[in-house]
Order: structure tokens, then sequence, then C-alpha cells
């Protein structure tokens, strides 16, 4: 027991507590607490695009053999769609039998929120095209600048480790340069990380304290037919991929845990993405496929959002008093499978995806979203931590197909303890 006074998880719990009492007793500290979580992420969201680009273009690089790296990626994609559709699929499923949303008996001629037209209309702005042209930047180095996103720093990723790859032994020294850049990065993360619980306890604090634990109450089933949906895939469809992959879930769950709370604090899977690849090497997947399929996974790989997506969508309908037939719904879990991966990297992309995906039915009201708007904050962790687990076990999945696993590490770190 004492060496858990040691562990980043402990100090990220005791933080999100804290943070939580004091957004409930001193809402107006908490309010001003904003800022500090903000910094923390902005600090974290500074480093990711120059670290996937290393380690994608790495992780190409040293794969050698692009067959390979072909394979891996075809493979990885296979499985991001599967996960992917059977996420929509249990978010719609479990609106269908739970209901959350029935009895509701919204007005939709009530609802005005200026957040919920700013949504929409950026929403309304994005088209099939849109979509796929915003993943080529304008220039190779604006993949790196706010402007850009995630999809376009691993379109610039992806073709420079082709290029270092094809020059064989004269791009050796660009890719040692590469090498020591990356690790520069992830000491600078490392650094960063410590600074978790600070970030944690003031999100915590500055959301309590805004939103306040009563505002929860009115929307209480959703928020626990969502978390449950959540947990329900993590252990049920995850923990069934985990099984046919040889290891468990809940020991995965339990060596990724401070990664998890990090995210659980700072209701941003990107806050672990590094971290969570430098675990996953230690688990025994090899670097190669560590630098291709978690960082494509932050942007195809989205279980958590994918069950929201259709989830909170049929909320809304239910309600507003919308009866969705059967078609509506397929053609929702069409859109969604489009919307979840086109805005990544765009700000406020969880509600804009949404009224991406509820523009495709006429029927309900985009203005609708109003209902949920003040909790979507409370559900963003269970989106983020799903979609965080979701893509380590695609790795150590991915990295098992591949016959790369290094078995004898990954039994290791699920094993592993902590010394009393």
């Amino acid at each position: 027991m004492k060496g858990i006074y040691r562990r980043l998880y402990f100090w990220v719990l005791v933080a999100i507590v804290a943070g939580v009492v004091l957004g409930q007793v001193a809402p107006e500290v908490g309010q001003k607490l904003g800022p500090v979580s903000d910094g923390f992420i902005a600090l974290i969201r500074m480093l990711i695009a120059p670290i996937v680009f290393c380690t994608v273009a790495l992780g190409i690089t040293q794969a050698g053999d692009m067959k390979k790296v072909g394979r891996v990626g075809l493979r990885t994609i296979v499985y991001f769609e599967a996960v992917s559709s059977l996420a929509l699929f249990i978010g719609i499923a479990v609106g269908n039998i739970l209901k959350p949303g029935a009895g509701f008996h919204a007005d939709a001629s009530k609802l005005n929120d200026a957040k919920v037209v700013g949504y929409a209309k950026t929403a309304e702005s994005l088209h099939v095209s849109d979509y796929l042209l915003h993943i080529i930047p304008s220039t190779f180095f604006d993949a790196f600048t706010a402007g850009g996103n995630l999809l376009q720093v691993l379109l610039v990723a992806i073709l420079s480790g082709y290029a270092l790859n094809k020059m064989g032994s004269k791009g050796e020294a660009l890719r040692n340069v590469l090498e020591q850049v990356s690790q520069m990065f992830f000491t600078m993360v490392n650094l960063v990380v410590k600074l978790a619980p600070l970030g944690a306890g003031a999100a915590m604090a500055f959301t309590v304290g805004t939103y306040g634990l009563a505002s929860l109450k009115p929307l209480a089933a959703l928020m626990g037919c969502f978390y449950l949906t959540c947990i329900l895939f993590i252990v049920a469809v995850l923990g069934a991929v985990a099984h046919l992959a040889g290891f468990n879930i809940f020991r995965f769950l339990r060596a990724v845990a401070d990664e998890v709370l990090i995210v659980l604090g700072t209701s941003s899977s990107e806050s672990a993405l590094a971290p969570l690849m430098e675990k996953l090497e230690t688990m025994g997947c090899p670097k190669d496929i560590v630098g291709l399929v978690v960082p494509s996974g932050y942007s195809f790989n989205l279980d958590g959002t994918n069950i929201y997506l259709t989830l909170a969508t049929l909320f809304v309908a239910q309600a507003l008093g919308v009866d969705l037939s059967f078609s509506q719904q397929m053609t929702i879990f069409a859109v969604a499978m489009l919307t979840s991966k086109g805005a990544s990297g765009v700000t406020g992309a969880g509600f804009i995806t949404l009224a991406a995906t509820l523009a495709v039915v006429p029927d309900v009201p985009v203005k609708g979203l109003a209902l949920i708007l003040g909790i979507d904050r409370f559900m963003s962790e269970a989106r983020a931590m799903t979609n965080l687990i979701g893509n380590g076990v695609a790795c150590v999945v991915v990295s098992r197909w591949e016959k790369s696993l290094d078995a004898r590490a990954l039994q290791k770190a699920l094993d592993h303890r902590e010394d009393g």
C-alpha cells in the first residue's frame, strides 16, 4: 500500500474528489479554476501533433517492408470499422430498449440556445467533400498549426514515412534525427503529465462549480444510460475481443489505470495519448505498430463518441415526442460513421458531429440539442475513457494479429502489482 502514494493515478483520483467537493462547496472558486484546466489541456495538445507525426512516420520506416505497413493498415481499418459499427448499433439498441427520453415531453418551440444554433450552422456548412478535402492541409506545416487537425497530421506523417522508407540508406540520418526529436517530445510529455492532478482537479471544480450537481437530476436518465452503455461496451464487447486475443480486459484496465484516470479528470483522451503509447510498448506491442494504430485510432476508432452520437440522437427524438422509423435510424447510423471521423480536431467536435448527424432527420429539430447541452460536459468523461480503452485494446489485438506481440511482456505488465 505504501507504493500507491507514488502512483500518478492516486493523486489524480484525490484531485478529482477534491475538485468535486470544492466546486460544490465554493462554486465561485471552482469557476475561476477553468483556466488552470484549460492550460493543462493546451500544454498536452501543443505536443500531440509532433508526437503523432514522429511516431507514425517512424512506425512506417521501422516496419521496413511497405507490404507490412499496408497489411497492418488494412487490418487496423477493418478492426476499427467493425468495432465502431458495433458501438453505433449498441447506442441505437440501448436507446430503443431503455428509451431514456420517453416521458420528457419537451416543447421544441421553447428551445432556443445560441450555442446550439452556432453548432448547427457549423454542421450545416460541412459536406462529404468538405470532410475529405479537410484532410489535406494547405501546406506541409499547416497540419501542425492551430488550424490543422489530427487527420492532416496523419496524412503528412504517412507520406513522410513512405518517402523515408523509399529513400533507404540515404534517409538514415533523417530517421535518426526524427528518432531523437520523438524522444524529446515524449520527455516533454512525461514532464507535463506530472501536472495531471492539478489539471484534473481544476477541471472538476470548474465543471461542478459552473453547472452544479443539482443540474444532473433532470437528465440523470440519459447520463446513467450513457455511462451504463459505455461500461457494458467495455466489459462485453472489448472484453470479448480481449479474450479472443488472449488477455483479460479487467487486468488490462488495471494496467492502464493511470491513463484512464487522467482522461477521467480532464475529459480529453488526448491528454493520455503519449503515456498510453509508452505503456503499450511496455506491454509488448511493437513500436512500429503502436505508432500506426494508436494515433490513427484517435481519428477512426472513437467508440465512446459513436455510442454518444446514436444514443443522444434517439434521446432528443424521444424527448420531443418524435418516433423514428427503422430506416431513419439506419440513416443516422450511416451518417454517424462519417461524421464521427470527419470533424476530428474541430472545436466543439462532439456537438458539431451530433448536430450533423441529427440534421439528416428533418423530423427532429437540431435545436433539440439544447436539452443536453448542459450535461454534455459530464458525459465527455465517459466518451474519452471509452475511446482511450478502445484504442489500447485495438493496438494489442492488431499486434497479436500480426504475430508481433511479446506475450511475456504483456503477461508481466498485466500481472504487475504494487509491492506493499
